[in-house]
């Protein structure tokens, strides 16, 4: 189905990695530091409530979630989640999808070229960098901190000429499918991750695991 492609860009958290595992922790945390500081209420909170904000920049998920909550304490707990999420991730607890590695081995087996592009931070990007060796099949790395947190479809804009067409994105919430369909980009939505079906209907195809991509190309 896209046997021309040369390039493919892929999404992170939802598609490779199976995020939740260390955001709803982080999230809990951050949370329970708002409810000690009475600016929220106490409540608990399930992994699929909290796995909506999951490919969200920071600053849009909290200004989607608690569009009153004081600036300054909006990066407070935006902090507190980053740094523990990175400290899960140092420690051992971030973990791919089954099969996610080799996908990606096979696909730059193939020759094509990958690359990385996340709703993150610089320091995000770099510990799962480490922690999977990401570095050494993406030759691209790119956390939407470095673009300002523009949206995905503005930073493909300004560095999709630098890839080898043809181009496929392959991500699992709306802002991928978006970022393919204004820059004429074919996308694969991944079904699996944390997007509501409602987020495909732009995508050119859809799987429901990331190992039935290769058979895709």
């Amino acid at each position: 189905m896209f046997n021309d492609v040369s390039t493919v860009i892929f999404d992170f958290d939802g598609t490779l990695h199976n995020s939740i595992l260390i955001y709803g922790p982080a999230f809990r945390k951050a949370y329970a530091f708002l409810v000690k500081t009475g600016k929220a209420p106490e409540r608990e909170w399930q992994d699929e409530e909290i796995s909506i904000w999951l490919g969200y920049n920071s600053q849009d998920m909290w200004n989607e979630f608690m569009p009153g909550l004081d600036f300054d304490l909006k990066r407070e707990v935006s902090s507190i989640i980053g740094e523990e999420m990175l400290k899960l991730i140092d420690s051992g607890h971030a973990k791919l999808y089954e099969g996610a590695l080799e996908v990606v081995k096979e696909l730059k087996r193939r020759g094509i070229d990958l690359v990385f592009l996340s709703n993150c931070k610089k320091a995000y990007r770099d510990a799962v960098t480490r922690a999977f060796g990401l570095d050494e099949y993406f030759s691209c790395l790119i956390s939407t901190e470095e673009f300002d947190f523009i949206p995905k479809y503005d930073i493909i804009r300004k560095v999709s000429s630098k890839f080898q067409k043809e181009i496929l994105i392959v991500g699992d919430r709306i802002q991928d499918i978006e970022a393919g369909f204004m820059n004429d980009i074919r996308t694969v939505g991944c079904v699996y991750g944390f997007g509501k079906a409602e987020e495909f209907k732009l995508a050119d195809a859809l799987i429901k695991d990331i190992r039935d991509l290769p058979d895709l190309l």
